[in-house]
Parts: C-alpha cells; sequence; structure tokens
C-alpha cells in the first residue's frame, strides 16, 4: 500500500489566476521567434523576451527596474513583506520597480522564462520531448533541395551533419551574401544560415575560415537600412543580436566595425525606434556575453561613452501626461514611452555586465551635464539613470555614497513633481542596493526627506511614493536606527491614511506594515493608535474598487501583529481571523487580489500565535493545499500557429519559441502555486508536531514540486519543507501527538522524503537552489538518524560524489574564461562571486559528510575510503580555504567519531593537518588546531610521535602577535584547548611543569563557547586534584587560577552550570584552608567588580 498516495486532482484554474497588487498594470509580453533552434536554450530564453516580428517591446511593470514599493513575498520561513530580488530587465511602470514587492508571493514574469526552459529542456534530456530527430529529418531534406530560396531552411535546420561541407558552404554563403541579384530574402536567409552554421562549429578554427564573410554580413545589414527596407534591417539585427549572445568571439576581430556599425544605427533619430532599439540590444547582448568573452567590450575606444549618451537620450523621451497627475491609478508609467523603457530598461543591464569601475565614471560625467541643464526631463534622467546602475555598481558607489546621496537629495528640492518623485524613486532603490550602507550611514538626512515629501498634498502620486520608499529604507534598517523616527513616520503615515485618493492610502498601509515590521517590539507604544484604523478599514472596505486597500490593511495588521507580539494582539487577532474566515467561505473572483493577501496574513496569525492557531488550521489548509496543486497552465502549439495574435490579448500568458514550438504559461496560475508552497512551508515550521495532522496532504503535495521547473520559488518552498515535514513528524512521535505512530513512520517518511530529494538534486539546474537541497538533506539525515538503510546511505554518496565532480568542472570552466585574451580584473572579480557559490556547496557537501560519520561512525568508513579520491584533492594549496577547511573537518569528525577505527587515516592526513595549523586562513587554521585536539584526545600511542612537533605548531599560533582579534580569536580557542588535551592524554611525553603553566596562563577562553566550556571543565578537574604541575610550587599558581575563575564566573556562556557549581565549591573550600594573608593576596588580585560577584555567588 502506497503510504503517501498521490494528491487529490486539483480544482481547475481560475481564467486569470489570483493576481497581485502589481497585476492590474501588468500587461504581458509577446516573443519574437527565435529561428535557429541550435541557439543554447538559456540564450534563447534571455533574448526571445526582447525580440518580435519587426518590434522590440519594453519589458512591463512586474519587471520594472526600480522596486515596487509594496509589501513583499515572504521567505518560507517568515511571511513578511520581504521578498524577492528582482531580475535584471526593468520597465518602467512601477514606483520603484526593478524589484517587485507584491504581498501575495510571485515573481516577476521574466523569472519564468528560465523555468520554461528547465520543464522542456530536463525532460528532454530524459526522452519525453525530442525535438532533435524532427530536426536532423529537416536537414536532410533541405539538403536535397540546395536552391537560394531553400536557404532559410538551413537556417533552422543546419547542425553537424554539415560540417563536412564547410569549404562548399563557405563559398555559397559568401556567394549569397556579395551578390547584387539575390533578393533580400535570400540574403537574410543566408545570413541566419551563417549564423547557425558558425554556432555549431566546435573550434575556432573552422569558426575563423568564415571571417572573411562577416564584412558582407554587416553590409546586407547596412544596405537594407540604405534602401530604406527597415524590416528586413531588422531581421538582420534579430540574427545578429543571436550571435553576439551565442558566439561573441566570432566578432573580436571585427569587432570595431560591428560595434561602430551598430553605434550608427542607435545614435540614428531618423530610423525607426524599433531599429534602434535592436541594434542596442545586439550592444547590451554583446556587453552581457562575458561568459563567452569575458572583458571583450570593456576595451572598445569610445563605447561606452555613446551607448550611454543613447541611452540617457532616451530616458529624456518622456511626456508631461496629466494622467500622472490625477492619481486615480498606478499609471505611473504615464507619458513613458518605448524608447524611454528601453533606455531604462538597457542601463540596468550594461551595469550589471560591466561593473561600476568601468560605468561609473562615464555615469558620472553625462549625470554632470545633464543636471546644470534646465529641462526637467534631463534632471529627471539623470536621477532615474542613477538608480538604474546601482546595483551593478553598487561597490563602487557605495564608496561614493556621500556624493550619491547628495545628488539624489538635492532633487527633492525640483519644482517639478515628476523630478521630485524620480528622486524619491532612486532613494527607494539605493536603500535597497545600497543598503545598509546608506541606512547606517545618512538615515539622519533621508527619512526626513521622505517625512517632508508626504507633506506634499498638491501631489498624491508623490506622497504616495515618499511613503513606499519608507519601506525600501526600513527593510535594511535596525531598530536602533528606526526607533527615533518613529513618531514622525508614524504620525504622518496615519494622517495619509485618511487621505482621499485610494493610491496614497495604499502607500500608506505598506510603510506601516514594513515599519512595525522593521521596528519589532518597538512598535507596541503605537499599536493601540494604529490597530483601529487599520480594522476599519478591514471592516468598511468591501467595494471592489476598493479590494487592492482591503488586501493590503490585512496585510499590515499580520505585520503589526507579528510586530509587538501574540499577548498583545491576542483580542484583535480574533476579530481579523472572523472577518478572514468569512472572507474565506464567501465567493469570490478569480482576480480578487484578497486571495493571495489573506493566504500570507493567516501564516503570519500562526507565526504570531504559535500553536494557539492549531484550531484554526481545518478552515486554512482545504484551499491552500487546492493552490498548491494547481497544475501549470501550459500550452505547447506549432510555431506556426496562426493563434498568436488571439493569445498576445491574454496579459496573463507568457509565450516564446523553442524549436517549431510555441510554449505558453499563464504566469497568475504559478504565482499563487509558489505562495501556497511558501505558506505551507510556515505553517510547517511554527506548529512543529501541531503540523503533524497534515502531514500526509502535505508531504505527497510538494515532494514531487521539488522538480518542479516552471517556477523557481515553487521549488525552494519544496526544498525548505522536506526538514520541516520530518521534524514535525518526529516530535510528534516523541511526545505522543502521533495518533498511534511509532518510529516506523518516520522512516517511511524519510524513505519517500530523501530519495526524491537527491533525485531532485542531480538534476537541478540553478547553484542556488543546488546548496538549499543540501542544506536540506543534511537536516533530515540529521532528523532520521540512524533510520537510513545501506542503500540510502550507497544513494546519497553517490550523489555527493556527483555535485563535487559538477561544482568542480564549473570551476574549471571559470578558470579557462581566465585565461581568455580580454580577461581583466573587473571579469575577475565576477568570476571569484560565482566560485564562492561553489564554495557553499563544497560547504553543506562537508555537512552532509559529517553528519553521516556522526551518525554510523566506523561503519560508514567503508563509503569514506570510496570518496577519498575526491577529498585529498581538496587539501592542496591550490585550493581555495574554504576547500582546505572543509576537508580538514571532515577528517575531524572522521578522528573525533570513528577514534580506534581512523588510525589507519593518521599518516595520510595527520601531516597536512600539522602543516594547516600555520595556513594563512584563520578558518583553515582553527579547522587544524581543532583537529589536533582531537587526535590528541583519542589518538593514543599513533599520535604520541606526533606530540612535539604538535605542540610546536600550535605555539605559533597562540603566540601570533595578533592571536587574540577577533579574526584569529576562534584559532586561538582552538589551539588553547588543544594544548590542554595534550596535557591531559599525553603528560609523559611533554614537560608538564612548563607546558601547563603557559597553558594556564592563556585562560580563560571566551570567543569558542563550545571548546571554552571544555577547557574550563578540564581546568576544574585538574585544581579539584590538586594537579601539582598546574598548582606550582608552593601554589603559585593559584591567584592565577582564581583569577581564572573569578572571570569564568562572571561570564555565564563560557562554563556550564555544572562546572560552575564546582569553582564555587572549590572557592569556598580554599577560604577555608588558605591561610588569611594568601587569600588577602589573592583577592587583591582580582578587579572590584570580580570581587563584588564571587562575594554574591559565596554568599548564596
Amino acid at each position: 500500500m502506497l503510504f503517501f498516495p498521490p494528491p487529490p486532482p486539483p480544482p481547475p484554474p481560475p481564467a486569470n489566476g489570483f493576481r497581485t497588487s502589481t497585476t492590474r498594470d501588468d500587461p504581458r509580453l509577446r516573443f519574437r521567434a527565435l529561428r535557429n533552434p541550435h541557439l543554447p536554450p538559456h540564450v534563447l530564453f534571455q533574448r526571445a523576451a526582447l525580440l518580435r516580428r519587426g518590434s522590440l517591446q519594453s519589458r512591463q511593470a512586474d519587471q520594472s527596474r526600480h522596486p515596487r514599493l509594496e509589501a513583499r513575498s515572504p521567505p518560507p520561513a517568515l511571511p513578511s513583506p520581504r521578498g524577492p530580488r528582482h531580475g535584471r530587465r526593468p520597465p518602467p511602470q512601477a514606483p520603484h520597480a526593478r524589484r517587485r514587492l507584491p504581498v501575495a508571493a510571485s515573481l516577476p514574469p521574466h523569472s519564468i522564462l528560465p523555468q520554461i526552459h528547465d520543464a522542456v529542456v530536463y525532460p528532454a534530456r530524459g526522452g519525453e520531448i525530442d525535438l532533435q530527430e524532427d530536426l536532423r529529418h529537416g536537414i536532410r531534406a533541405r539538403l536535397r533541395d540546395p536552391t537560394g530560396e531553400r536557404m532559410a531552411g538551413v537556417a533552422a535546420y543546419v547542425g553537424e551533419t554539415l560540417t563536412p561541407h564547410i569549404k562548399h558552404l563557405h563559398g555559397v554563403f559568401l556567394q549569397c551574401l556579395s551578390s547584387n541579384s539575390v533578393s533580400s530574402d535570400v540574403k537574410i536567409a543566408s545570413l541566419n544560415a551563417v549564423i547557425s552554421f558558425v554556432q555549431c562549429l566546435s573550434n575556432s578554427t573552422e569558426r575563423d575560415r568564415f571571417q572573411d564573410v562577416l564584412p558582407a554580413m554587416i553590409r546586407t545589414l547596412t544596405e537594407s537600412l540604405n534602401n530604406g527596407n527597415e524590416a528586413t534591417a531588422q531581421e538582420a539585427l534579430e540574427l545578429f543580436i543571436e550571435l553576439a549572445g551565442t558566439e561573441p568571439r566570432f566578432l573580436r576581430r571585427q569587432l570595431i566595425d560591428v560595434v561602430g556599425s551598430m553605434l550608427q544605427i542607435a545614435e540614428a533619430e531618423s530610423l525607426e525606434e524599433s531599429t534602434r532599439h535592436l541594434a542596442i540590444e545586439f550592444l547590451v547582448t554583446l556587453a552581457e556575453a562575458r561568459e563567452r568573452a569575458p572583458g571583450m567590450v570593456r576595451k572598445l575606444p569610445q563605447f561606452i561613452d555613446r551607448l550611454f549618451a543613447v541611452l540617457m537620450k532616451m530616458l529624456e523621451d518622456i511626456e508631461d501626461d496629466p494622467a500622472w497627475y490625477s492619481a486615480e491609478t498606478e499609471d505611473e508609467d504615464a507619458g513613458e514611452t518605448s524608447n524611454y523603457s528601453m533606455g531604462q530598461e538597457c542601463l540596468d543591464r550594461l551595469a550589471i555586465a560591466l561593473g561600476g569601475n568601468t560605468i561609473v565614471p562615464v555615469a558620472y560625467q553625462q549625470f554632470s551635464a545633464y543636471l546644470v541643464a534646465s529641462e526637467w526631463q534631463k534632471h529627471h534622467a539623470s536621477v532615474i539613470a542613477l538608480a538604474q546602475i546601482a546595483e551593478g555598481c553598487s561597490k563602487v558607489m557605495i564608496k561614493n555614497l556621500e556624493q550619491v546621496v547628495s545628488m539624489i537629495l538635492s532633487q527633492f528640492q525640483s519644482p517639478h513633481p515628476r523630478v521630485r518623485w524620480s528622486a524619491i524613486n532612486a532613494i527607494g532603490q539605493l536603500s535597497t542596493d545600497l543598503g545598509p550602507d546608506l541606512q547606517n550611514q545618512h538615515h539622519h538626512i533621508v527619512l526626513p526627506a521622505l517625512a517632508a515629501a508626504m507633506d506634499d498634498i498638491q501631489n498624491p502620486r508623490v506622497q504616495a511614493h515618499a511613503a513606499s520608499a519608507v519601506l525600501n529604507f526600513s527593510e535594511n534598517c535596525t531598530p536602533e536606527i528606526l526607533t527615533p523616527y518613529l513618531d514622525g513616520i508614524v504620525s504622518k503615515l496615519l494622517v495619509l491614511l485618511q487621505n482621499g485618493k485610494q493610491m496614497v492610502q495604499e502607500g500608506a498601509l505598506t510603510a506601516l506594515a514594513s515599519v512595525a515590521d522593521s521596528s519589532q517590539e518597538h512598535f507596541q507604544k503605537y499599536y493601540d493608535v494604529v490597530m483601529p484604523y487599520l480594522k476599519t478599514i478591514l471592516m468598511n472596505a468591501t467595494d471592489k474598487s476598493k479590494r487592492m486597500l482591503r488586501a493590503k490593511s490585512m496585510e499590515c495588521i499580520s505585520l503589526v501583529g507579528m510586530a509587538v507580539g501574540k499577548d498583545k494582539f491576542r483580542d484583535d487577532a480574533r476579530q481579523v481571523m472572523e472577518v478572514l474566515m468569512s472572507l474565506q467561505g464567501s465567493e469570490m473572483e478569480a482576480d480578487d487580489p484578497i486571495t493571495s493577501y489573506m493566504l500570507q496574513a493567516w501564516a503570519r496569525l500562526c507565526k504570531c500565535l504559535g500553536q494557539d492557531f492549531i484550531p484554526y488550521m481545518d478552515v486554512v489548509m482545504p484551499p491552500l493545499l487546492q493552490s498548491a496543486q494547481l497544475k501549470p497552465d501550459v500550452t505547447i502549439t506549432s510555431a506556426d500557429s496562426e493563434d498568436e495574435a488571439e493569445d498576445s490579448d491574454d496579459e496573463s500568458m507568457e509565450t516564446i519559441i523553442l524549436g517549431d514550438k510555441r510554449i505558453g504559461i499563464k504566469t497568475s496560475v504559478l504565482e499563487e502555486k509558489a505562495t501556497a508552497c511558501n505558506m505551507l512551508c510556515c505553517y510547517a515550521d511554527e506548529l512543529k508536531e501541531g503540523f503533524f495532522p497534515w502531514i500526509a496532504q502535505v508531504a505527497p503535495t510538494l515532494v514531487p514540486l521539488l522538480k518542479f521547473y516552471f517556477h523557481e520559488e515553487v521549488r525552494r518552498a519544496a526544498v525548505s519543507a522536506m526538514p520541516e515535514l520530518m521534524r514535525s513528524a518526529k516530535l510528534a512521535i516523541e511526545q505522543g501527538k502521533s495518533q498511534g505512530h511509532d518510529l516506523s513512520y518516520l522512516k517511511q517518511l524519510s524513505d519517500y522524503i530523501i530519495p526524491a530529494m537527491l533525485e531532485a538534486l542531480h538534476k537541478e539546474p540553478d547553484t542556488e537552489i543546488c546548496v538549499s537541497m543540501l542544506e536540506a538533506i543534511n537536516e533530515c539525515l540529521q532528523i532520521s538518524g540512524n533510520l537510513l538503510d545501506e542503500g540510502k546511505i550507497r544513494s546519497i554518496v553517490d550523489e555527493v560524489k556527483q555535485v563535487m565532480t559538477a561544482s568542480s568542472s564549473r570551476k574549471r570552466e571559470r578558470g579557462e574564461r581566465a585565461n581568455a585574451e580580454d580577461f581583466d580584473a573587473e571579469e575577475g572579480e565576477l568570476i571569484k562571486e560565482e566560485n564562492e557559490q561553489e564554495e557553499e556547496i563544497f560547504d553543506q557537501v562537508g555537512e552532509i559528510l559529517g553528519t553521516l560519520v556522526k551518525t554510523f561512525k566506523s561503519s560508514f568508513l567503508p563509503f569514506f575510503d570510496e570518496l577519498s579520491s575526491y577529498l585529498t584533492p581538496m587539501w592542496g594549496r591550490d585550493k581555495t580555504a574554504e576547500e582546505r577547511r572543509i576537508a580538514i573537518c571532515i577528517f575531524d569528525d572522521v578522528a573525533e567519531q570513528c577514534r580506534d577505527a581512523a588510525f589507519k587515516y593518521y599518516d595520510t592526513y595527520l601531516p597536512f593537518v600539522l602543516e594547516a595549523c600555520n595556513d594563512e586562513s584563520p578558518e583553515v587554521r582553527q579547522a587544524a588546531v581543532y583537529g589536533l585536539g582531537v587526535c590528541a584526545e583519542f589518538g593514543g600511542s599513533v599520535f604520541k610521535p606526533l606530540v612535539g612537533e604538535a605542540l610546536s605548531r600550535l605555539n605559533v599560533v597562540i603566540q601570533q602577535p595578533n592571536a587574540r582579534q577577533s579574526e584569529n580569536a576562534m584559532a586561538y580557542d582552538n589551539a588553547v584547548s588543544a594544548v590542554g588535551k595534550i596535557c591531559q592524554f599525553h603528560r609523559d611525553s611533554i614537560d608538564a611543569s612548563q607546558v601547563l603553566p603557559a597553558w594556564l596562563n592563556c585562560l580563560p577562553l571566551s570567543n569558542d563557547v563550545i571548546e571554552a566550556k571544555v577547557v574550563h571543565e578540564q581546568l576544574c578537574s585538574m585544581v579539584e586534584r590538586q594537579d601539582v604541575d598546574l598548582l606550582g610550587p608552593n601554589n603559585q599558581y593559584l591567584p592565577k587560577i582564581l583569577t581564572v575563575f573569578a572571570e569564568v564566573l562572571t561570564r555565564k556562556d563560557v562554563v556550564t552550570e555544572e562546572t560552575a557549581g564546582r569553582m564555587i565549591n572549590i572557592i569556598r573550600q580554599l577560604q577555608q584552608t588558605l591561610p588569611p594573608s594568601a587569600l588577602a593576596s589573592v583577592w587583591a588580585s582580582l578587579t572590584p567588580e570580580q570581587q563584588v560577584a564571587l562575594q554574591s555567588m559565596l554568599s548564596t
């Protein structure tokens, strides 16, 4: 019998799904088909969103560059207004829009595209979808009909089959592109074919054969423009964009000419906007192609200056639309043109691609000219551009933060409201991108400026945006910084709540929610004043036009409740939950935003009330499970289908062409599903054993979603939930709340979850999610303990091997990029950041192996032997400090847990450990000296010959001039502990009369509290047995011992309660046995504070 049955089929998804706070102004995009099926899928998905047949559309609000200042979707463990960072491609429509911050958990639409790729490509690897065979048949068909007009077919179906014909094809391509007698269609088909073929060639030598074709390729473009045939030119530009994304190195030898031509097109205001946009897209794509051509475009003279100037000019293309001033809708892009949107988006992408060292000098130079101009559009453009480049240039801008903040705040005084709005917008964006430095250094000028902007009663959109910016600012703000401003901010937000404009009220609600969330218990002071306003809105905003206002009041109430705590919130919580239950039982429209907000409000209420929330679970769970079980609404049709125009009217659909297939997906369904999965994880995390009754339904719902490639947030939530479900089951069994189930239930759950996680890990394309999966697997192993059988251990070890191999391969590929001729320091910094993520993978692998060793001890050693060939290279000096540390920690675990059975590894690993004691990295030193302590304790006679060298190495660590400084303190404490273990277990191999006083002189320890407790207990034991070497002749070291006791007893975190009691008893005995003069001398060596503290302890 299947223990965890598949979940029941969900109800059919609503027509439009549940739409979040930003979807009202969120027209979705249609995507241009990329005709080359050999284009790498990840590139296809990145580019397709920008290309259409003959025109390029800017991205809309959900992908906007500046963050929408609304409540944000929560991490699984804690529903709050904080949410995922927005992606790179902006658009224009939102207050602080680049990062979407809706309350209902969702991701911006552009994040859906890689998920569609994952969903199609990964099953294809298993044979479920096979487009390649179809393509091969197409190649053969076109080779049988080689007329010029059939060249377009070659472009779509070219593959390795044609590689042997390279010489003949070179001539055909060159002839077609150079001839004046062939049609423009044939030339475009030839251009397509060349680009497709170049992408298929496996080495640079073969690609270089086609270098002489490149000038003819460019001529095809320029001739089309010169002849006024922009439609043909746009097709050519699309193909060049494809080439720039996949084989930028092919352009290197003639890069100046190619880029120069594209810049001329971008600068030519006489051309159609869509033509110019495609030329800009080519240039930005080339800048982004750093994995294939690192640093190439940074070295081009004038490239950055000219392109940045074009994008700044596009930002000026904005009209003073009266709709913007009415503030009746959230249409904040009123007056913004497609040029404006393109400039905004590409500045963001360019900054991320090239980095601050390249972009900032150019930007500041152009900003200076714009800010002295008289036109408000130029001031607006410069502030918007500054916000756009902040994410990619954050490291450089933080170094000049005072200048940046001063420039923005000066525009708060602009006479034009749209400029003031842009300055507020920039503060909101920089609060995210440059936080917490901005908050820490400039709160004293930023918060008063935002508060003053809330008084702009003539411009309610400015008021609303100022309130929303408070959300972004408080997100990276500590309660200590925020609290002094709360009186002023809260009072102004309460005034805005009474404003007649709904937009202003909504902004005030989200700001109050965030301020409460950031200030936590400090918000209790305002609770009695704020909560009545919030409840009034919740109760009375029942009109359809006020659904969003009511939804935001739910969010604000739940966050305020979490901030002030259960005791303060309990009575109001009951009233609020009655309203939510009433709403949940009512008939709501499919696009009602209240549904998504309510899912998260319930979860926050659970977080606040804890176990008191359990009675409401019967109300909450059924609809939540329905949402989590929604099937992705995906359609796969022929790329030639005539339904495309019809589909483009559906705002909630994303579509893309992959090969000869058109794939469409309804994003609103995915967003609702992601929210529900996050909330399920929250309930399991908060209720622990109280969640047990729901495990049988939730586990089969979430486990399959570990491989839900349509939406990464769904996978993240499913991953986070796995250990929570197992922990809930284990606690319920231990506490007798498992409805009669015993440990066999936990084993069955473990056998269901862990293999599924391993399988998902094997296929996971996202490195960050891989790290989360490894961490979750380790938690599951700790919970299941020895319930795992040998087969499961075998699966885990095999997957660990695969993960390590894949990670090493990625690092090796990055190393090859570092050898590219255009490689520079900026690119080196980016590769370093990417490799740090790989170190997180190795760190989690080390944690998993440590858990397995601790659980199965010597029984795990056969598996450890298998892994030795993967682990031993990590000790090398060519590896990073983190890799070396992880390798040492794994050996430490083996030596500590397997004891005698680990002796056979000492000869191999101890030389590395001894050498690592003096490593330049403090973390490596800490792991190494800890290992020496372990070997001293458990190594017996095998370790004895190494005692002298070990002491010498440890002495170097302890005697370092900066040994006790914060970065070295953990290594110091562990070295002192290791010396103590040598004294304890190898006394006969050392001169104890010299070593023990030196060891005592290092005490007390205070940084590594775990080792400190061990060492202080050891000291106590030695005093109790009156160790002569420790006490010294005539008890001369007794004052030092009592001083250590006094310091330890006044710091409770470095001593166990049992050891502290023993120390006090020792001091009492000494009071009775020591001569008064000796006792007085010892007492005099203590500080007055220590004397008072000890006296108090001795008298109780």
